[in-house]
């Protein structure tokens, strides 16, 4: 039962981050679209839900068995941005976006894989600083500006968050094989980016 709630919970936080970016396609505005994005990744650590990003940081603490949660959770969170595209694309907010999404889904398709895995690097830093500054803290105010931040900085700044990308390319319609190795090319970004500061914490003994 334990990984058929994992799963949910993936499945869950999945559609967590499909309803932030559905919130960010929305805005014109890039600054007020990213911070109405974070409200995804603030509503899955306040009620600890399964999100791959999230946890990959740290791997590096955790026994081998770990890798079968984040494969559950990797998995979860790519039904969950599905569904809530599949929900976005049969409604009558989807043409007010399917411009946008398009263009978003082909600049990332246009890419070169170097590039990609340098950008969700970034974001995998981000998104461990951002789930661990939360878990860590007490103060209300710096756990909500510390979940915030982090998720409109690698926004503004066009880093690839793997679960995000998911979303979108749910959402254009553009999955191929190609999408599908871009991808595992966000996964393994993200998850070197995620980390770095873990293994540096646990080689100097700092944590």
């Amino acid at each position: 039962m334990e990984r058929v709630r994992q799963l949910v919970s993936a499945v869950i936080a999945g559609g967590l981050i499909g309803m932030g970016g559905t919130v960010y396609l929305s805005q014109q505005n890039p600054v007020v679209g990213s911070c109405l994005f974070a409200i995804g990744l603030f509503t899955i650590v306040i009620f600890q839900l399964q999100l791959f990003t999230g946890k990959i940081g740290y791997l590096p603490m955790q026994k081998p068995v770990y890798l079968i949660e984040l494969a559950i959770t990797w998995i979860g969170n790519l039904i969950g941005t599905y569904i809530v595209a599949w929900m976005v694309r049969n409604s009558r907010i989807y043409e007010g976006m399917a411009e946008k999404v398009q263009t978003i889904a082909a600049t990332k398709l246009n890419d070169d894989f170097l590039s990609i895995f340098l950008l969700a690097v970034f974001c995998g830093m981000l998104m461990f600083i951002a789930v661990d500054i939360f878990k860590n803290q007490t103060g209300s105010t710096i756990r909500t500006v510390g979940v915030f931040i982090p998720v409109m900085v690698f926004i503004l700044s066009g880093f690839e968050h793997v679960i995000a990308n998911m979303y979108y390319f749910s959402l254009a319609g553009v999955w191929s094989g190609h999408c599908l190795l871009s991808i595992i090319v966000m996964t393994l970004g993200n998850s070197v980016g995620g980390m770095i500061i873990p293994l540096y914490l646990k080689c100097f003994k700092i944590r």
